[in-house]
């Protein structure tokens, strides 16, 4: 079972504008989206962008506009746009774009009909930060045209949608920052952990497993840093982006992984306004950069309600379990 209709939100209306453009930039931009609220037009239009699609240059876009702010964006209407399309309407005057950077992006959607702002995020400044250039993940096709780039630079993407509406539009996003992306916790080992705490062994890669190490619940909260980053501490109404493992320990005392990000080959994004309460208390105020171990009471989980599988109805996660998570946050915004 999946947790992630209850760990990770909705996404920000960006986000998903781009996934619908087919231009999910690897998975670590577009599936962090839940899964469960993912349109269906959105679905067949990403889909029908293959990784090995070439992006063919739109005509007749332009930008105005201190590079780094919202863009005046023009073009003749109504505008016949196809997917797979892009133009840079702006050149960047910041930093260089590398392998491996997260890049923080506003975005304006433009109905092609009539040139109307479908959307954006400049007026309540919510970025989308979850794109990731990297070859393991981005799409190649905009790994090349995101990679060199400078920040400030604006990209406008053609989409075609396959909604039952038809609007095509283009997706303007504004390249506003750059930072080296974590692919695991990094930062000073903690040392002082009670003795008496599951203990966490971590792979080559990071990945951790767990050994209770004869834990026994007591109904409280448990949050213990394993690793303390250097970054930014989070805050309750942010978006993290993460690394985890869940489990739980059946009547028997025997661990069972439900859910690992790990395993899917990609983190996943989560607002904190959205999430179950001791994932939202244990995170808050912890740094970016940190691992940390989560044990949580049921009644800041999942309380006496059975967890399910959603196609086969098999429970995932027994009624009034106490829950066990390693968290690496790696970027909050």
């Amino acid at each position: 079972m999946r947790i992630s209709p209850r760990l990770r939100h909705t996404a920000a209306s960006l986000i998903t504008a781009v996934c619908a453009a087919g231009m999910c930039l690897g998975v670590a931009a577009c599936g962090s989206g839940s899964s469960s609220s993912s349109s269906s037009s959105s679905s067949a239009s990403a889909s029908s962008s293959s990784s090995g699609a070439t992006l063919n240059k739109i005509a007749g876009v332009t930008a105005t506009g201190e590079p780094g702010k919202k863009p005046t964006v023009k073009f003749h209407t109504p505008m016949t746009v196809q997917d797979n399309t892009y133009s840079v309407l702006q050149q960047g005057n910041g930093e260089t774009i590398k392998e491996g950077d997260r890049l923080c992006a506003q975005g304006i959607a433009l109905n092609a009909k009539d040139g109307s702002q479908l959307m954006s995020t400049w007026e309540k400044n919510t970025p989308d930060c979850s794109i990731v250039v990297s070859k393991s993940t981005t799409t190649t096709a905009y790994y090349e045209i995101l990679k060199g780039q400078k920040v400030n630079a604006t990209i406008a993407f053609g989409v075609n949608d396959q909604n039952s509406s038809g609007t095509s539009y283009l997706m303007v996003l504004t390249i506003i920052s750059r930072t080296k992306a974590l692919t695991r916790a990094e930062g000073k080992v903690v040392t002082d952990i009670p003795s008496n705490l599951p203990k966490v062994t971590l792979a080559s890669n990071g990945e951790p497993s767990l050994n209770l190490n004869g834990y026994k619940p007591d109904g409280k909260l448990v949050v213990q840093p394993l690793i303390k980053g250097d970054g930014a501490a989070v805050k309750s109404t942010q978006t993290v982006d993460a690394q985890y493992s869940g489990w739980y320990a059946d009547s028997k005392g025997k661990l069972h992984q439900f859910d690992s990000s790990w395993s899917r080959g990609t983190s996943s994004q989560f607002s904190l306004s959205q999430v179950i309460t001791g994932w939202k208390t244990g995170l808050t105020g912890q740094t970016i950069g940190s691992q940390v171990l989560l044990i949580i009471p049921p009644d800041q989980g999942y309380g006496s309600t059975d967890q399910t599988d959603s196609t086969t109805g098999k429970v995932t996660i027994p009624a009034n379990s106490t829950l066990y998570f390693v968290v690496d946050i790696l970027y909050a915004y």
